[in-house]
């Protein structure tokens, strides 16, 4: 086995159902599911909020693997959605619909969540991506954890997009970041001795009645606990199918950078979380268009700097794990913009139409997604 091989890839994007006379988001997730369920199996769940739809891919060897599950799960949803007259939105916040217009869905789980969390859950209107990367030693998970943090708030700063809330612009770029702030057990996570004292943290959670299992640490990024994957959850999620492949490689690459620093006995430096959360915040305020704490440097750099930086940090792992084409697209989303910055553009140039923003959040989530997946015979 190639030490490249190990890094499979898994990607989870959660969508919103949104009604494209209207652009409002629709309560209407059961019908979409039954169908769902029967030509998606475990790939395709409800959330907590009806109004959203997830889906998963399988375990992808590489990224080739990943793009092609990831384009077919856009294409099936939005064929399910479009029977029943609704539309998929890949955005992580809705430009105007309200949270307390939103049913929660009838799950067990869900009652749960919202009977611990009350308004904090309910209002959780917020949809994300999650990266998974193969880790299969327990102890390299947590040794690549600590140092991946310092990289979480550039990634954040790429895939921002929700600038808006409840029809207000809100001048940050990633609104979702400080609405998921207000769950327990978030943001970038402190780091770990070993896979032991993590595990140790855990039991004593769960030991105490504070939490049933590791599903309840919802860090920036944390061990998964069941699969032995690093599962990256800073991110916005991309509108574009394009960029969620290139943001999905890029954790790929850090993770398999690092892990080759270690077999080398060399080592990336660890910062502490508080100096990480300040990154953190600047990405959710600026986006790509502010600056980024260089901690090395001690100094402010413009946050594309500090990306193109970290490019060439992983460019000689990009040909062994073959998704240096999917990586380069970075560049595009540096020049173009994320989808909050056109989301931001198309309110500026409609002067603060809402309903344009959406119309163009509907047809950029099915940029490059093959318009019927039906016929295919999978």
């Amino acid at each position: 086995m190639d030490m490249f091989d190990k890094f499979t890839l898994g990607i989870e994007e959660e969508f919103q159902i949104v009604d494209p006379d209207t652009r409002e988001l629709k309560s209407h997730v059961s019908e979409i599911l039954e169908e769902g369920k029967m030509l998606l199996g475990e790939q395709i769940k409800p959330e907590m909020i009806q109004s959203m739809i997830e889906v998963g891919t399988g375990v992808c060897a590489n990224i080739q693997e990943a793009r092609e599950d990831l384009t077919r799960l856009r294409c099936i949803i939005s064929g399910l959605a479009r029977k029943k007259n609704m539309a998929i939105v890949a955005a992580s916040t809705h430009p105007f619909s309200k949270w307390s217009e939103q049913q929660i869905y009838d799950g067990a789980r869900y009652k749960l969540l919202v009977d611990e969390l009350q308004m904090v859950a309910r209002s959780l209107l917020i949809f994300g991506l999650h990266v998974h990367v193969g880790i299969p030693d327990p102890e390299r998970r947590i040794q690549i954890m600590n140092a991946a943090r310092y990289f979480l708030p550039h990634i954040l700063a790429l895939t921002t997009s929700s600038p808006f809330w409840l029809g207000f612009n809100t001048g940050l770029k990633s609104y979702r970041s400080e609405v998921f702030k207000k769950f327990p057990r978030t943001e970038i996570p402190d780091t770990f001795e070993s896979y032991q004292q993590f595990q140790g943290y855990v039991d004593l959670l769960v030991k105490m009645n504070c939490i049933e299992n590791g599903s309840k640490v919802w860090w920036d990024v944390r061990p998964h606990h069941l699969f032995p994957t690093l599962e990256f959850r800073i991110c916005d999620i991309p509108t574009r199918v394009d960029d969620t492949i290139a943001i999905a490689g890029l954790f790929q690459a850090i993770v398999a950078k690092l892990n080759l620093l270690t077999e080398g006995n060399l080592t990336f430096r660890i910062y502490h979380r508080r100096l990480i959360l300040e990154n953190k915040w600047r990405a959710i305020r600026y986006g790509l268009d502010g600056k980024l704490l260089d901690l090395g440097k001690q100094k402010e750099v413009p946050v594309k700097d500090l990306i193109r930086e970290l490019l060439d940090f992983v460019d000689d792992v990009l040909d062994p794990l073959g998704s240096r084409s999917e990586v380069e697209h970075i560049h595009t989303i540096l020049e173009r913009g994320t989808s909050a910055d056109e989301q931001l553009r198309v309110f500026e140039e409609t002067k603060g139409d809402l309903n344009a923003v959406v119309d163009m959040l509907m047809k950029n989530t099915l940029e490059n997604v093959p318009a019927n997946c039906f016929d295919n015979g999978r």
